[in-house]
């Protein structure tokens, strides 16, 4: 009997958790323009822990479904109000709207500064191409976070982390602004490109021979007479 109860409790609390997330894209909609930032940053933070995650997720998609313009101010609200979930929110937008990268990583780090490495990081998985735009908007609102944003994009992005790692010793820790430091992880990107190696060899060769006499061309006298061979045969006056 108890065990019977226990497993309707369960069952009821998925329910309500599965409720609410289908119930999340109607709530939205009820929102105007202005309120969705704030409406949606609620949704968030009213779920549980163990479904915060998904929860955002699914906040993000429906929120910028509803208005694809507003997404760093989504994704700002959601970062102010429950600053665990900016970098999963960034990157959901980021994947939405890549062509608002900058402007959500801003946005992001604006309103949970402390999660500059995780947001950097978590947007270069999912846009890769974009990680000096993305790492500079970050760093803009946090200057003083560069060792975490370095860290953020090499762990998302570990073909640059040697790159990265030469860049940084150059400094002996006293690091410049990190589109400074960028800047020297593309040379370096450059300057570490595949080797250009020469081209196989063929085996050694000798001298050159000296050039050969050209044979000399038998003469045809035309009636089938043999070719003379001797000197020049004179006729007798």
């Amino acid at each position: 009997m108890v065990v019977a109860l226990t497993m309707g409790v369960n069952a009821g609390a998925g329910d309500t958790t599965s409720a609410a997330k289908n119930n999340i894209p109607a709530v939205l909609a009820a929102a105007t323009s202005a309120e969705l930032p704030a409406r949606a940053a609620d949704l968030v933070a009213q779920a549980d822990a163990k479904s915060q995650r998904a929860t955002t997720i699914a906040v993000v998609k429906a929120a910028v479904g509803l208005n694809p313009a507003a997404a760093p101010m989504i994704v700002g609200s959601i970062a102010r109000t429950t600053p665990g979930m900016a970098a999963t929110a960034a990157a959901t937008a980021v994947a939405l709207m890549p062509n608002l990268a900058s402007e959500i990583a801003r946005a992001a780090a604006a309103g949970a500064p402390h999660q500059a490495g995780a947001i950097v990081e978590a947007i270069c998985r999912v846009l890769p191409s974009a990680y000096q735009s993305v790492a500079n908007a970050v760093a803009y609102v946090v200057p003083g976070a560069s060792k975490e944003i370095l860290a953020g994009i090499t762990a998302a992005i570990p073909s640059l982390k040697n790159s990265v790692d030469q860049t940084v010793a150059l400094y002996a820790g006293n690091l410049p602004s990190v589109s400074t430091m960028l800047s020297g992880v593309v040379i370096a990107q450059n300057l570490s490109g595949p080797a250009v190696l020469p081209a196989p060899q063929g085996p050694a060769k000798g001298p050159p021979s000296p050039p050969q006499p050209n044979p000399p061309t038998p003469i045809d006298p035309g009636d089938n007479s043999p070719a003379p061979t001797g000197g020049t045969t004179y006729t007798a006056p």
